[in-house]
C-alpha cells in the first residue's frame, strides 16, 4: 500500500509539473515571447530584405567582405575586429576600438552581430533602420574603419575576384559595385546569422528544453517585468528610456544619452552569457550585477540574488547554435588596390 501510495505521489507531482510547465510556455507566449521560426520560409519572411533579397551568392560575397580588413583605411580592420563571430558576435572590451587604436569617443559597447536581423532598430541611438544602412556607418566613422566611399569602391574594383563576384550575385556582366552595394551584401550575410537556442524549443512545445531552475528563471523574468522590453523573436530591439525610473550608477561612463527623446535600443538577451560587457558603455562585467541594475533602473524592483542566480540560468537556455562560418580565403589584392593608410 505505501509502495502504491509512493508510485501515485511521483505520478501526482510529474503530473502537476507537466500542468506547471504548460502554464508557463502560455504564460510566455502570452507576453510577447517569440521562436525562431523552425520552417526556413517562416524564417525568410523575418530576415529577408525584399529590396535587398538573400541569395547564396549575396551571402558568399558579404561573408568574404565582412572578414575582409582592406575595406578600411588602415587595412587592419575588418567588420569582424569587432563583431567577432568567434566570441559571440562581440569584441569583448568595454568600448568599441578602431582606427589608430581609438576607443569610442562615448565610450559605446559594440552590440552583437549575431541576430541583429531581428532588431528593430540599429545602432544604440536607433539610428538606423536596418542592417543594409548600418553596415554603410562604421566602415566610414573615424574611430572605427576610418574609409571612404571611394577608398572602398577602389578596393573592391581593383580585385577581379570581387568584380566577377557582383557580376554574378547581381546577374549582370557589366554591374560595377560602389560602396552601397558592398554594404548591401554584407548586410544579406548578416541577416543569415541566427542562432536558436533550446528557449526556441521550449517555445515550440519541448518541455524536456528547459530545466527546472531554467524555468523558474523564466516565470521571474516574466514576473518580475523583464519581458516588457526583451520580448518579441529577438527579446530586444525596440527603443526605451534608459534609465526609465531609477538611477544608472554607471551613467558618468561616457557621455552617451540615448537618441533625441532620451531613448536607447534595448539589446538582444540572446547569447547573452557570450556578450559581456554589458549595457551601451560595458560598464559591467557581472550578468548576475547586470540583472539586479536593470531590475532598479528600469523596473523599481529589487532583483534578490537568488533571484539573478535563476535569470542567469534562464539566459544559459538562449545560448544559441551559431551557424557554421568556415573562415574566407579573400582574393589577392593587385597593383591598382590602393595602399593601407595608418596616419
Amino acid at each position: 500500500m505505501k509502495r502504491l501510495l509512493t508510485v501515485y505521489s511521483i505520478a501526482t507531482i510529474f503530473g502537476l509539473s507537466a500542468v506547471a510547465s504548460e502554464g508557463l510556455l502560455e504564460k510566455a507566449k502570452n507576453t510577447g515571447l517569440k521562436a525562431i521560426p523552425e520552417n526556413k520560409i517562416e524564417l525568410y519572411k523575418l530576415i529577408d530584405n525584399p529590396k535587398n533579397p538573400i541569395t547564396d551568392e549575396k551571402v558568399e560575397l558579404g561573408k568574404k567582405l565582412f572578414f575582409d580588413p582592406r575595406l578600411s583605411k588602415s587595412g587592419l580592420i575588418s567588420c569582424n575586429s569587432c563583431h567577432n563571430l568567434a566570441t559571440g558576435g562581440v569584441d569583448g572590451v568595454d568600448a568599441a576600438t578602431g582606427h589608430k587604436w581609438t576607443q569610442n569617443p562615448h565610450h559605446l559597447n559594440s552590440p552583437t552581430v549575431y541576430n541583429a536581423v531581428f532588431m528593430q532598430k540599429q545602432f544604440w541611438d536607433g539610428r538606423s533602420p536596418d542592417l543594409e544602412d548600418q553596415a554603410q556607418g562604421p566602415i566610414q566613422a573615424a574611430p572605427e574603419m576610418a574609409a571612404t566611399k571611394d577608398h572602398v569602391e577602389k578596393v573592391v574594383n581593383s580585385i577581379p575576384a570581387y568584380v566577377k563576384a557582383f557580376k554574378h550575385a547581381y546577374n549582370d556582366p557589366k554591374f560595377k559595385p560602389i560602396f552601397k552595394d558592398v554594404a548591401d551584401v554584407i548586410a544579406v550575410f548578416e541577416r543569415t546569422l541566427v542562432t536558436p537556442s533550446r528557449f526556441d524549443e521550449f517555445l515550440n512545445g519541448c518541455d524536456k528544453a528547459l530545466s527546472k531552475k531554467e524555468k523558474e528563471g523564466l516565470k521571474i523574468f516574466i514576473d518580475k517585468g523583464c519581458v516588457s522590453c526583451h520580448n518579441g523573436v529577438g527579446l530586444g530591439g525596440t527603443m526605451q528610456p534608459f534609465p526609465a525610473v531609477g538611477k544608472y550608477k554607471y551613467a558618468n561612463i561616457g557621455d552617451f544619452k540615448g537618441d533625441k527623446n532620451g531613448l536607447v535600443k534595448t539589446p538582444t538577451l540572446r547569447n547573452i552569457l557570450q556578450t559581456r560587457p554589458y549595457f551601451h558603455n560595458g560598464a559591467v562585467w557581472d550578468i548576475k550585477e547586470a540583472i539586479k541594475i536593470m531590475g532598479e533602473t528600469q523596473l523599481g524592483v529589487k532583483i534578490t540574488d537568488e533571484e539573478a542566480d535563476k535569470i542567469k540560468a534562464f539566459f544559459k537556455s538562449l545560448t544559441g547554435k551559431k551557424p557554421y562560418i568556415r573562415y574566407p580565403e579573400l582574393p589577392a589584392s593587385t597593383n591598382k588596390t590602393p595602399k593601407p593608410d595608418l596616419h
